[in-house]
């Protein structure tokens, strides 16, 4: 993967803090803990991208030696956030076996899912990213809320990113009016459950033949149930965290 830096730059309020001085050790072990997965949750993967389990081995390998987590490390990324969202090294493989074209992220903040969504489609090389944001952070721990919106996204990866704040109802309607079909949508906005119901429904609307849904923080109201209940299923998780991670697609499951 490509990481060189761009002429790319964000407004003074997106720019990262001064790098985190960390000693060896450290880095390793929160680097360990980004790219650490359930293997279980891979043969979800698999259903949901109709992906082979001999092609995610090969991007398993890639993921390895990606230098995607020491860019976090280095841009502010540490423990808490490998505990926020630890399924990164799942969506990144998920991103890079279903390929899609236009993705969706609500509730962005300090970019750390964005980076490794933006890390999976420059991989891919193709595909845009538009987020929503910023995030609600009451539901968060402390070091994770006071982190700047957009930080730990590299300057090398932000030519596929639009970032939208204020994130609004009126714009994700009008952002999935001029973008849909959308392929990948992940829906991260807090534990209000009418503005998560409202976004999953929408973004349901709006997915591709071959979409997914995704749910960060799938338990953090009764939405994500509801939802898959309102499409004749029970609750569907990629991964059980905690938080849980939630997910749906429209191509049906693969037969074993």
């Amino acid at each position: 993967m490509s990481l060189e830096p761009s002429s790319i730059t964000l407004p003074p309020t997106l720019r990262s803090r001064p790098p985190v001085l960390l000693r060896p050790a450290v880095k390793r072990s929160i680097r360990q803990r980004m790219l650490r997965y359930r293997q279980e949750s891979l043969g979800r993967v698999s259903d949901l991208t109709g992906v082979s389990p001999v092609e995610l081995h090969a991007l398993r390998r890639e993921l390895s030696t990606s230098a995607l987590p020491d860019l976090l490390i280095r841009r502010g990324a540490g423990l808490p956030f490998t505990l926020e969202f630890p399924q990164a090294p799942l969506l990144y493989l998920l991103i890079r076996g279903q390929r899609p074209r236009t993705v969706i992220e609500t509730g962005v903040r300090p970019g750390y899912t964005t980076a490794w969504i933006l890390a999976a489609l420059e991989a891919n090389g193709e595909g845009a990213l538009h987020s929503l944001g910023p995030g609600p952070t009451s539901h968060r721990i402390q070091s994770v809320r006071d982190v700047t919106v957009g930080q730990f996204v590299p300057p090398a990866l932000r030519g596929r990113w639009t970032l939208v704040l204020g994130n609004t109802e009126d714009n994700l309607r009008e952002l999935l009016a001029r973008e849909r079909p959308v392929d990948l949508f992940l829906s991260d906005n807090g534990p209000d459950a009418d503005r998560a119901r409202f976004e999953l429904h929408a973004a349901w609307a709006a997915l591709s033949p071959r979409g997914i849904l995704l749910a960060h923080h799938a338990d953090a109201s009764p939405a994500w149930a509801d939802f898959c209940r309102a499409q004749g299923v029970s609750e569907q998780i990629l991964d059980p965290g905690p938080p849980r991670l939630g997910a749906v697609g429209m191509r049906p499951p693969a037969r074993r």
